[in-house]
């Protein structure tokens, strides 16, 4: 939530400091930026530490740009105190190292897509954070946020128990050799489009539905959450689903199905209804490919999860921060939306053809 917390005021952040479209795009997605590179040496300092101890001093340090923020006066300032509410999302590979300790692979899918429902926090900011700026004001967004890291510091301080720690303790050349691991680059490629088109579109939908559509920031912002909640509320079914079926087989029909939604939208987008459909089924989609994903991460490289999921989730991340800077410029230079989507689509049909040749290919070949 704190991750996100920008994006539901952005339009009104844009109006107050006289924004352009590129500057706007550049301030929603620059948590982005930090969130992601960071979760890989954050994922690494979780296997080798703790995953409680790295949880919580990260939540903590989070308290310095939410306190920083509402006295920010300048675009500069505002664009610094965004980079640092980055670390939020730094806890997503804290967090898939730290659970998937406590079970067994069989059920992996299932827990690290229960882990990942933490993405709510993106519903919950475009939900909530509207209604507090319209009731008390821009800086009690940021108070309430405060509030709510120290209840939760000291709830999971309290009753959260520490990881089993491996007794050898990897150095840095070791976290770092699942570089050398082709999956995790493939992982990574497919993680770029899921995750990154869940972030992506839920921090920006709601600048994005203030532009095409002229609505106001509370229905932007519960527009946002739905989006966001359909998503997060699919991980799980995505693991689940990958615990029982061929994950790669699942992930081609996903990622046609985000390709023909994508072009779809291209060409809807100023037909409300039509792209309100296809925005929640691409939606869908994203969030069953998210746990699909994350399923195949341990199989990967049990021992390391942490740096896999760093380098994984960073991937996601990435594809988070790009298309919102890229859908600010083609508005920009183009006046409209539709090159952003063509794109998404066309990236689509590259993962793809890509999990068709790596995976399934291979195992036609075998059998």
């Amino acid at each position: 939530m704190v991750w996100a917390s920008l994006s539901p005021v952005s339009n009104q952040i844009a109006a107050e400091f006289g924004l352009s479209a590129s500057q706007k795009s550049l301030l929603i997605a620059t948590p982005v930026l930090l969130g992601s590179i960071m979760r890989i040496p954050m994922g690494i300092l979780s296997d080798r530490y703790g995953g409680k101890k790295i949880y919580i001093i990260t939540m903590l340090f989070t308290l310095i740009p939410l306190v920083l923020i509402p006295f920010a006066s300048t675009y500069l300032y505002l664009m610094l105190c965004a980079f640092f509410i980055g670390m939020a999302g730094t806890t997503f590979a804290i967090a898939i190292s730290y659970v998937s300790t406590f079970f067994p692979a069989e059920k992996q899918g299932l827990i690290l897509g229960i882990a990942g429902m933490g993405n709510i926090g993106n519903a919950l900011s475009g939900l909530i954070i509207p209604r507090i700026n319209a009731n008390w004001g821009f800086d009690w967004i940021y108070y309430s946020l405060m509030i709510a890291i120290v209840v939760i510091v000291a709830i999971f301080a309290i009753f959260a128990k520490e990881m089993t720690l491996s007794t050898e303790k990897k150095t840095l050349k070791q976290s770092l050799s699942v570089v050398k691991d082709k999956n995790t680059w493939y992982l990574s490629l497919f993680y770029f489009l899921t995750f990154g088109s869940f972030v992506a579109l839920s921090n920006y939908l709601p600048a994005f539905m203030g532009d095409q559509f002229s609505i106001g920031a509370v229905n932007a912002g519960l527009f946002s959450a739905g989006f966001a909640a359909t998503a997060t509320f699919m991980r799980p079914v995505g693991g689940i689903l990958a615990d029982k079926f061929n994950p790669p087989k699942l992930l081609t029909t996903g990622f046609a199905m985000i390709a023909v939604a994508a072009f779809l939208i291209a060409f809807s987008l100023t037909q409300y209804g039509i792209f309100t459909t296809l925005i929640f089924i691409t939606a869908l989609i994203v969030g069953l490919g998210n746990g699909i994903i994350f399923k195949m991460v341990p199989m990967v490289s049990k021992g390391n999860t942490g740096a896999v999921t760093g380098f994984v989730g960073a991937a996601g991340g990435l594809g988070g921060f790009f298309p919102p800077l890229l859908l600010g410029i083609i508005k920009q230079n183009m006046g409209s939306y539709t090159l952003g989507f063509i794109l998404l689509g066309v990236f689509a049909l590259i993962c793809l053809v890509t999990v068709w040749i790596v995976y399934l290919r291979k195992q036609a070949v075998t059998t």
